[in-house]
């Protein structure tokens, strides 16, 4: 037994601190993200937010600001293509041919929470009620209804007010009556019924459909009209006309206005648009390096004692690995979403039914990257598209063989049995096996417990459950 030494040849991977920023940055959301980059302008001096950086003698942003700026300018014209005009605020915007599209995205915005607590502040109600009022809103979900018991309200009001049941009950009856219609209902038949009282009194069919809605809606999708009618004693017609009033109403008033929380509010990473027909990408104006190094700070090295020096010029190195990996990690963003554009442009000009087979292995390998890199590049994602604000994995589907030798999505699948539903006879629903054979006929070969499965995805009900009549 002797000691000696071996030298070999060999490659492996080593997880520097910079690798390990880059990746960490890459697979972070926009709010996570903006997160990160606080806390290093807190913690870093040589750091700050570009809006914050003084110009140089031409009156320029920072250097850092110029490259981004010229990369996400690329491409463009002069905006004389309505298709091309693009904002690059926070948040990016789409302006497309629709004239109320700012009217839109302003709406947007608006919360039921906020909506509904505006109209409470300008109701006459007295200081009391109105602490009822925000409790009520508070608990209303985002379809607009309350769940909870009037006790467990009145509760939330202890001990800085102590209520009752009825007196929480008054005051829930007020926000009843605000917009949208049907809002604070405790159950669709009350839903409905609210929306019907919003209604002018000579509407047809009124005085029938607020009797079904109170009593009778739960039953409706068994007994059909016939049933309905025999079981309230009047004509078949009568009642038709009373359920289309009905059906013509909104079940979830409160979807109206995005929800109760503004935090649902998605910031897309990326904008997309169609310019001369052609479907271009850039990242949305905050996705670029949003910090800077701090010049003042820089010039300062020079004239400092060596310790000093040695701490500036090691946080001066940490703040340039950042700038780089936030770079590399609009790079890699942009790179992945369009080739996202290369195979979907037709999901966006069609909608889901034209959504390719696509997985994350065929992006991976065309970008010459590893799948966990674009896994961690559309995690959380959004790109600002015509068609609203999408996530990035809507653009990835699973694929089913065609009898043209070809494949179609998965999401494409969903959609063609959204539209065969959709246009069915009430009376005598679609089956999942005739789903299937009608999908086997188009070209698309799907078992019946495949179709099975997309229908609940979608929360569509079972033939028996959708048995109506029109």
């Amino acid at each position: 037994m002797k000691a000696q030494l071996q030298t070999s040849l060999g490659q492996h991977l080593v997880m520097t601190p910079q690798l390990r920023q880059a990746i960490r940055l890459l697979q972070m959301a926009q709010p996570e993200l903006e997160q990160e980059l606080a806390l290093a302008v807190e913690s870093n001096p040589l750091l700050e937010w570009a809006e914050d950086a003084v110009p140089d003698d031409d009156g320029a942003p920072e250097a850092a600001a110029e490259d981004h700026d010229a990369d996400d300018g690329d491409d463009r014209d002069d905006g004389s293509d309505a298709d091309a005009q693009w904002s690059g605020g926070r948040g990016g915007s789409f302006d497309g041919d629709d004239e109320d599209d700012a009217t839109q995205r302003l709406a947007e915005t608006d919360t039921l929470a906020g909506h509904l607590s505006w109209q409470l502040h300008l109701a006459p109600l007295s200081d009391r009620d109105r602490a009822i009022g925000a409790a009520l809103i508070d608990a209303l979900d985002e379809d607009g209804y309350l769940r909870e018991p009037l006790a467990a309200i009145a509760a939330t009001l202890r001990p800085d007010l102590l209520v009752g049941e009825d007196e929480v009950r008054v005051v829930l009856r007020r926000i009843q009556r605000f917009d949208p219609a049907g809002v604070g209902a405790t159950s669709l038949g009350e839903c409905l019924s609210l929306q019907l009282d919003a209604l002018p009194p000579a509407t047809p069919a009124l005085a029938l459909a607020r009797r079904i809605a109170s009593d009778a809606l739960p039953r409706l999708p068994r007994a059909g009209i016939a049933g309905l009618a025999e079981e309230l004693r009047q004509p078949a017609d009568a009642v038709a006309d009373a359920v289309r009033l009905l059906r013509s109403l909104d079940p979830k008033p409160g979807r109206r206005l995005g929800g109760i929380a503004s935090s649902d509010y998605v910031v897309p990473d990326c904008t997309v648009w169609r310019q001369r027909g052609v479907w271009k990408a850039a990242l949305a104006g905050h996705a670029g390096p949003p910090v800077v190094i701090h010049r003042g700070y820089e010039g300062l090295i020079r004239q400092c004692g060596d310790q000093d020096a040695s701490y500036l010029r090691g946080q001066l190195q940490e703040a340039r690995w950042l700038l780089k990996a936030l770079e590399a990690r609009g790079e890699t963003l942009l790179r992945v979403v369009e080739r996202l554009l290369h195979h979907q442009s037709g999901f966006l000009e069609f909608g889901p039914q034209a959504l390719r087979p696509l997985t994350l292995r065929e992006i991976a390998a065309e970008l010459e990257l590893h799948e966990s890199t674009i896994s961690r590049a559309i995690a959380g994602k959004h790109v600002r598209t015509p068609r609203g604000t999408l996530p990035l994995r809507a653009f990835f589907a699973s694929g089913i063989g065609t009898e043209g030798g070809g494949e179609a999505s998965s999401t494409a699948i969903q959609s063609m049995i959204r539209r065969l539903i959709d246009a069915e006879n009430p009376r005598k629903p679609l089956s999942d096996a005739k789903l299937a054979e009608m999908l086997k006929s188009s070209g698309v070969p799907v078992a019946r417990r495949t179709v099975a499965k997309y229908r609940e995805a979608m929360n569509i009900c079972a033939s028996h459950e959708r048995v109506r009549l029109a």
